[in-house]
């Protein structure tokens, strides 16, 4: 079984034709599937309102399409995103009669500076998209070690609580016990289901339903882990070294209130210290967090600042 999530970005009116609507939230699913293998359309609806949905969608994402009408800051926006979680693999469309040479400057140096330039086909881009997840079909991995953070969650008649999510990291299979953040609530897996079909395991890049024993719709919230990895922690206080991207245009001050994003979370917090030392582009700083930020060791925090106007993205600093 082959599958894979695709970010498409800049338009809300490609995914659609691409593929069949799903779950609609603040951003909105669409499906592709043929036979055993299936591909998952995630569009940032709320963007550029608001900019955790273009977050959210391109956090879940391996593929990118991006669709060009225009040359703005939201274009800016959707292409600093991409090259911060170092999405390599993608499209591009261009529309209204831009042309190749006018988007080369924005991505050069990217991780999309080697994406395919496309024609607008959608029932060939259906057919390349299912090639493409069929040729990187996951395979379980030995031993249980994944992590699910929580997208949506409701209680099913019969079943109970069902969590929608994509799967960020790792495997895990039916049955495995796995650990809530943050609550740290041990709970049963029951069954698994990608696509609406039953499966034994759930892969890094799956997107999937989890049927959970030990507890209650009522008690999850959008951003919570589930996991099966002992490495994965709660941190409330960053210190470290951050790097800002090449656009951000100055330095970063004691007192500003930023948000952390990493998997489905978007937790405010303020820069308590900062060293700019020779370079302000990348600062020692100590972040303080409203709550918990849910990760693994070693994994890269997205700092946003939503006061930012047209830029929102700041840059990255590790979580340790």
């Amino acid at each position: 079984m082959g599958n894979m999530n695709v970010a498409v970005l800049g338009v809300k009116d490609l995914a659609d034709k691409v593929g069949k609507k799903g779950t609609v939230t603040d951003v909105t699913f669409f499906e592709i599937k043929r036979g055993n293998d299936s591909v998952t359309l995630i569009e940032p609806s709320k963007y550029p309102e608001k900019l955790s949905s273009l977050f959210y969608s391109v956090c879940m994402s391996e593929f990118v399409i991006l669709a060009v009408e225009k040359i703005d800051a939201s274009l800016g926006e959707s292409i600093v995103m991409a090259d911060l979680f170092k999405i390599k693999k993608g499209w591009i469309i261009l529309r209204n009669y831009i042309q190749k040479e006018q988007l080369m400057p924005l991505i050069a140096g990217t991780s999309l500076e080697n994406y395919a330039y496309i024609e607008e086909d959608h029932v060939k881009m259906r057919e390349e998209l299912l090639d493409i997840a069929q040729k990187e079909a996951r395979r379980s991995g030995g031993g249980t070690c994944g992590s699910c953070p929580v997208d949506s969650h409701f209680n099913v008649k019969g079943v109970g609580t069902v969590v929608l999510g994509s799967v960020m990291d790792g495997y895990f299979k039916k049955h495995d016990k796995m650990q809530v953040f943050p609550l740290k609530r041990e709970v049963v897996l029951k069954s698994i289901q990608k696509h609406d079909i039953d499966a034994d395991d759930g892969v890094k890049g799956d997107h999937v339903g989890l049927a959970l024993r030990g507890i209650e719709s009522d008690e999850l919230d959008r951003g919570y882990v589930l996991t099966t990895d002992p490495s994965v922690k709660m941190t409330k206080k960053i210190v470290g070294k951050a790097e800002l991207i090449k656009y951000w245009p100055s330095p970063l001050k004691e007192g500003m209130v930023l948000h952390i994003g990493h998997w489905m979370q978007m937790v405010p917090c303020r820069i308590a210290a900062v060293d700019n030392g020779n370079d302000f582009r990348n600062p020692q700083l100590t972040i303080e967090l409203e709550s918990d930020v849910i990760h693994k060791p070693g994994d890269a925090g997205i700092m946003m600042y939503l006061e930012g106007g047209k830029l929102r993205i700041a840059g990255s600093i590790k979580l340790d």
